[in-house]
Formats: C-alpha cells, structure tokens, sequence
C-alpha cells in the first residue's frame, strides 16, 4: 500500500469582480503531493500549477497567503489535464494507494472541482483516507485539539527549509509528519470523505475502532425520513451486537446534532451521537458515532437534555406571548 500525502492550494471570487459560485466556491490552483511506500519511505513527488478557468482575479487572501499571481498561474495546463496526470502518477507503480491530508477540505474540494470540470468521480461512495492533522493530535496531545501544520512540524523539530502554504511545501511537511506517527491504534482511525455519500444501504459504512463505531448512511429526502430510519435509530452494540434499550432516548438541543444514551449488560452505558449533514447532490444524511462512556458522562448527557426541553418550553411560551 502507498500513501499519497495530497495538499492542495485554491482561489475564490473576488467579491468586488468576480461572483463565488456555488458549485465551485474554491477553483484548485496547485496541486503538490508525495507519495509514500509501506515502509513510509519517500518514493516520489508531484507538482504542478493549475490555469484558471473560472476565477481570473487572485482573491486578495489567496494573494497573500501564497504569493502567487495570475501570470504564473497562467503557465500551468488546466485542471483536467493536470488532474489526469495527478491519478496516472498515483497509480503508476500497479499498487494500491490511499490519500492523506492534513486536514478533512482537500479531498471533498477535489471532487468538487473533477465534477465541475466534468470529471469521473474517484469512486462510488466515500473515500477513506488519513486526517494526518486528526492523527497528529490523538498520537502526541490525547486528540485534544486540531494544529495548524507548522506547529506540528516545530513541536516534532522537522526542519524548516522552504515556506508555508505551498502545495508541494506543505505535502512534504505533512508527510513528514505522517512518517513520525508510528502507534497503530492512532493509524488506524481511518477518515471518510463523504462528498459521494453511499447510494444504497449495501453500501452504507459500519467500521468500529478500538473505542467507538462509526456509521455513515445513504441520503433521505430530509430530516423527518432520515430519523425514522431504522438503522440510523439503532442503538447496537458494537462489541456484543446487541440491540440495546435506550436509556435516554434521542434528542437534539440545537437541531443538527442528536444524542442518545443506551446500557448494555456486559459492557455498561453507551453513548450515540447523530450528526446530519447535507448530501452534495441532494438530501441529507447521518453520520453516528457511538461509543461507551460512564455512569457520570451519561449523568451530562441527561441534564443536557433537560436544558434542551426545558430552552423549547421557554421558546414556545415567548411565541405565545407574542
């Protein structure tokens, strides 16, 4: 298996020239990465700039950020192109190859721009890859925090010999991050892009790690139907498959995250959290996690939830008021 360690640098409208598109927000400028053996040794690099095609004034930010301008980036080939040479160059030894990045953005922009330039997506449904900043958190500070890139490259004293967001500059950095992280219970806590969400139950994701399960889901219409679905409701067990009596039932305090807290004989109280989230084509759609926790953080849970019902109350009587 290789690793391609992708960054990516992108533009915006100008909002004062150039209207943001909706369906493309950012237009990918540079794409830089280095590809990772099994061994995590270094086997090779990509780099090229990209020619705008959508946004042809630098957004201020951007300018600054980079120290690009539009006559450099006018050299480059167009993202079709580039991004075509991209993936041959990923796959040219025959092998496997799974994407890390610093961060959850790069990826999901990525299929944006191959959709809007008219690209086969990179697969069916989501893409598993590593959050290098995720797993630089959880292996050196308890998973406590997300860092910007140059406070892991100082804090593991990599040495600095070129600047900072730069594609193929922060593709190395973040590689080299990725190479100091050895404990596999961090490297195996996998993310997923969910730009192409499942499109069928079958292909829905269950995947359980050493202390919590994740589920993500197909899209629904909407909320109502999502909820009412049997496998997003569940509360199973992850350790002994049972299907557990809810304690708490689930709740919401503020409309996007849902919460639950179930007990199973064997292995005490489990705690189920419900994110929705907007399908890119259409819809919404769940990603849970459920995980075992304490008698006292099932205790916070429940005042949680007496806040919650108790905030609505105070609404409806000020609606009524009114």
């Amino acid at each position: 298996m290789n690793y391609i360690v992708l960054d990516l640098e992108w533009n915006q409208g100008n909002e004062e020239k150039e209207k943001q598109l909706k369906e493309l927000p950012f237009e990918i400028i540079e794409i830089g990465a280095i590809r990772l053996n099994g061994q995590m040794e270094q086997s090779g690099t990509f780099h090229e700039i990209v020619r705008p095609q959508v946004y042809r004034e630098m957004h201020h930010m951007t300018r600054q950020l980079l120290h690009m301008d539009m006559k450099e980036l006018m050299g480059g080939r167009n993202f079709p192109e580039v991004m075509q040479s991209f993936l041959d160059w990923c796959g040219q030894d025959g092998g496997e190859y799974c994407f890390a990045t610093w961060g959850p953005q790069d990826l999901t922009e990525l299929q944006r721009n191959m959709r809007y330039f008219g690209m086969e997506p990179l697969g069916s449904g989501p893409i598993k890859y590593y959050d290098i900043q995720k797993l630089f958190g959880l292996a050196f500070e308890e998973g406590k925090s997300r860092r910007n890139l140059e406070y892991a490259v100082d804090y593991l004293n990599i040495p600095k010999d070129s600047a900072f967001h730069r594609a193929q500059s922060d593709a190395y950095y973040a590689a080299r991050v990725f190479e100091r992280i050895k404990d596999p219970q961090v490297l195996a806590k996998v993310s997923f892009d969910s730009f192409q969400t499942p499109r069928t139950r079958q292909e829905e994701i269950h995947i359980v790690f050493e202390d919590y399960a994740k589920y993500i889901s197909r899209p629904f219409p909407d909320k109502a139907q999502l909820l009412s679905d049997k496998e997003v409701a569940a509360t199973r067990c992850y350790l002994c498959h049972r299907n557990l009596k809810r304690k708490i039932k689930w709740f919401t305090p503020n409309g996007k995250h849902y919460y639950s807290v179930s007990y199973c004989a064997k292995h005490g109280y489990m705690k189920g959290k419900i994110r929705i989230r907007k399908a890119e084509d259409a819809g919404v759609y769940a990603v849970k996690t459920m995980k075992f926790i304490t008698e006292e953080q099932a205790a916070e849970i429940f005042a949680k939830k007496e806040r919650a019902a108790w905030q609505k109350r105070q609404k409806r009587k000020k609606e009524a008021q009114s």
